[in-house]
């Protein structure tokens, strides 16, 4: 499979970025980006270089959330399948 290069606008520059993913799915991450940076921007009086890596600490902090939230969920998940396997047993 061969990398696809998408160009992108972030923080008002473009960057080309090379992935196996869609283009569709470059510009969502890369629209992300953008917004995160631009919300971050109206907040405070960083320069860019420091939004870009405030930008990133949140993205990092809502995936390991997300991965958090994941494993919370499977866990309940078996749960509920062990608890589906002992009441079919006692039928």
């Amino acid at each position: 499979m061969e990398k696809i290069r998408t160009t992108v606008r972030i923080a008002g520059k473009e960057y080309t970025i090379a992935s196996y993913d869609s283009e569709e799915y470059v510009n969502r991450v890369a629209e992300w980006v953008d917004r995160k940076m631009s919300e971050l921007a109206m907040a405070t009086k960083l320069p860019a270089a420091q939004l870009a890596v405030l930008a990133a600490v949140n993205a990092t902090d809502d995936m390991m959330k997300s991965r958090d939230e994941i494993r919370r969920l499977e866990a309940e998940l078996d749960a509920l399948r062990g608890e589906l396997e002992a009441a079919k047993a006692n039928e």
